[in-house]
């Protein structure tokens, strides 16, 4: 199914199923968020314990980030 498929089938619902659909998309979206960020963290302890990361502080970390 088209994303534009999906936007016309949500269309059709009532005005309450698409506050729900949003509701339900939102928390969907939280979780895969929330799983990524686990993930990340693991693989930044992992890296850490191998000694493959060094502390910095948010300054140094900035200037690397931007331009």
């Amino acid at each position: 199914m088209r994303f534009g498929e999906i936007l016309d089938a949500a269309d059709q619902l009532s005005i309450e199923e698409q506050e729900t659909l949003v509701d339900v998309l939102h928390r969907r979206v939280v979780e895969t968020r929330r799983e990524e960020l686990a993930l990340e963290i693991e693989q930044a302890r992992h890296e850490h314990q191998a000694g493959q990361s060094r502390p910095a502080t948010a300054a140094e970390i900035a200037k690397t980030l931007l331009p």
